[in-house]
């Protein structure tokens, strides 16, 4: 916890290393009364999980089943393929919507996760899980984006390859299905980092990106949230917890390479033109083969007050754990802005961490064959992919 002052509740699943430094694989949860040595404490809410690793502690790993093998190399060391994502924070989510929001978390996650398995780079993986959640009407993205003051739909968008920190966002776009596919082509064929509104929309077009009728982005659950938020005299304040729609996923490939990929509609009845922190490189998400990668979810003008992607990778750098540096950034949004949001991560060593104050926050991540899930506190899942 960062500061027991803050009473922060956050969420953690971290896989740990061996104590030759090497990323550790195939950790499985044994029960409480038989603790050999080979153990590593993980912290998951607050509770300590022990978990036995499968490798030699001593030498090179031994042999992995299919489903956890390794698909590359960086160096001598073999990478196994991560990807994490979110479904943005949320002040709560109702029972009719907590399955269907479950099962496109892990459609995500598992259609990034078999891209790097099947030898994609991480920008192909968290590329085609945000699309996944661009598609699903019951995220703040894409087709489920919310509604600004004038009832129309703009979304931004941003992603970044840590090997060489080239970047795409756009902003303020309409009339777009997948705004993730057009920031993926901002990086690839420009020379820029961020195209807004008109500029975008040229740029889409020219590109052969479809166009679609703006009201066919506009759901029934956007419109009715709008005219819920238009009654609501507090709905812009930092730490109104309705705002934090926002959908993301980092990856590391086989290759050793970091990425990330964040998208929203943004805050619902925002000013026409608001631009918040997901388009943002160093606010809304950071890659860094060296250091990381990070996808932030919450109030947006929050997260750009601190740059919280690029604070969270900083605190990494000075040598906090993944946990260390969620909490820290988080806390310090807390305390400084009073903003809440959340943080997924993946480090080079293939670590992955998820922790938010928001309520609630969908989540899933896929590593070694394994697919781990949760939307409140306290609930966590695992899927064998095998």
């Amino acid at each position: 916890m960062v500061g027991s002052e803050l009473q922060m509740e956050t969420q953690l699943e971290v896989k740990g290393k061996n104590d030759m430094g090497r990323p550790s694989v195939g950790a499985e949860p044994l029960p409480a009364e038989r603790l050999p040595a080979e153990q590593f404490p993980e912290q998951l809410c607050g509770e300590t999980r022990l978990c036995r690793f499968r490798g030699r502690q001593g030498g090179s790993p031994e042999p992995e089943s299919p489903a956890s093998a390794s698909c590359g190399v960086l160096g001598s060391i073999a990478m196994n393929p991560v990807v994490v994502v979110h479904g943005g924070g949320a002040s709560n989510i109702s029972k009719d919507r907590k399955e269907r929001v479950r099962q496109g978390i892990l459609r995500a996650a598992t259609v990034g996760y078999n891209i790097l398995k099947q030898g994609g780079s991480a920008v192909d993986a968290v590329e085609g899980a945000v699309t996944v959640l661009e598609d699903d009407p019951d995220f703040n993205a894409g087709c489920g984006s919310v509604l600004n003051e004038n009832g129309e739909v703009e979304m931004d968008a941003s992603i970044m390859n840590g090997k060489d920190l080239s970047a795409g966002a756009v902003s303020a776009v309409r009339c777009i299905a997948n705004p993730i596919k057009l920031a993926r082509l901002v990086m690839d064929k420009t020379p820029h980092c961020f195209l807004t509104d008109q500029g975008a929309a040229r740029f889409a077009a020219a590109n052969g990106i479809p166009t679609i009728p703006g009201q066919q982005l506009v759901t029934e659950r956007s419109r009715k949230r709008l005219e819920k938020e238009k009654l609501e005299k507090d709905a812009q304040k930092p730490d109104c917890q309705k705002n934090l729609g926002t959908v993301g996923a980092v990856a590391l490939d086989c290759q050793g390479n970091l990425a990330y990929a964040t998208s929203t509609g943004g805050i619902v009845n925002k000013m026409p033109g608001r631009v918040g922190d997901t388009p943002c490189v160093g606010s809304g998400g950071y890659a860094d083969n060296d250091i990381g990668a990070v996808s932030t979810t919450g109030h947006g003008e929050s997260i750009l007050k601190v740059n919280l992607a690029r604070l969270a990778l900083f605190h990494v750098e000075q040598g906090k754990s993944l946990e260390e540096a969620a909490n820290a950034s988080l806390g310090h949004m807390k305390s400084k802005v009073k903003g809440v949001g959340g943080i997924i991560m993946v480090n080079k060593a293939g670590e992955w961490a998820v922790k938010w104050t928001s309520t609630s926050m969908p989540w899933a991540a896929a590593k070694d064959g394994k697919l781990h899930s949760g939307i409140d506190f306290g609930d966590t899942s695992i899927i064998d992919l095998s």
